[in-house]
């Protein structure tokens, strides 16, 4: 008698948001493409109700869009907009650096140079895109202050698939990474003022990048 195959693992809300936030990020999924919840189950091989909670995950970060009557479809985000976001990027994470530095160890100066080191390994502008975002987070995290660090991540991910087209196509690699290794070591020597200048400038870089187009 033949044993019974076991039924695959049902996938969790968890799951089936972080699979359609990479199908997202990479391009698989377009602007603009609609994601209806039906066809979204069937996909992952789930009830509607995993895929309803993942949609209004995605949404808050800004990844989805959501209108009445039509659904939700992958967002896209004019140029005010991001420049808008880009703003209050610069509120969020110039705050949180300068929590950060007093607190930063050996061991957080070694994690960011690591990330630095993959980051210039890759040509991949999605994997540019994933460690810029890790470098960041890496430096911030000695602020010790969750919601913070949760709400700059989730702000990131949610303009990235735009940001990653802007990085590959009029920043590259090179001045981004040029201007990290000028923050990491304002941070190892505790220059507060100088890191938060910085992290300032580097960010506002991508804003003249995005009015230059």
């Amino acid at each position: 008698m033949s044993a019974v195959a076991p039924a695959p693992p049902v996938l969790s809300a968890d799951a089936v948001t972080h699979a359609l936030r990479d199908l997202i990020l990479s391009g698989s999924l377009g602007v603009g493409v609609p994601l209806k919840q039906e066809a979204l189950a069937r996909r992952f091989g789930v009830s509607r109700i995993p895929v309803r909670e993942a949609l209004k995950r995605l949404q808050a970060e800004g990844l989805v869009a959501h209108t009445p009557h039509t659904g939700s479809v992958v967002a896209s985000q004019s140029i005010p907009e991001l420049l808008e976001a880009l703003d209050i990027r610069i509120g969020l994470e110039t705050r949180a650096l300068q929590l950060a530095i007093p607190r930063m160890t050996a061991a957080d100066h070694k994690a960011a140079r690591e990330v630095l080191s993959r980051y210039d390994g890759t040509e991949s502008p999605l994997a540019w895109s994933e460690f810029n975002l890790q470098f960041h987070l890496t430096l911030y995290r000695a602020c010790s202050r969750p919601r913070l660090l949760k709400m700059i991540e989730d702000l990131v991910r949610g303009i990235g698939v735009q940001m990653r087209a802007l990085q590959s196509h009029k920043t590259g690699r090179q001045l981004p990474q040029s201007e990290h290794r000028l923050i990491l070591r304002a941070c190892i020597e505790r220059d507060v003022a100088r890191a938060v200048h910085l992290l300032e400038e580097h960010i506002a870089h991508t804003q003249q990048a995005l009015q230059a187009q």
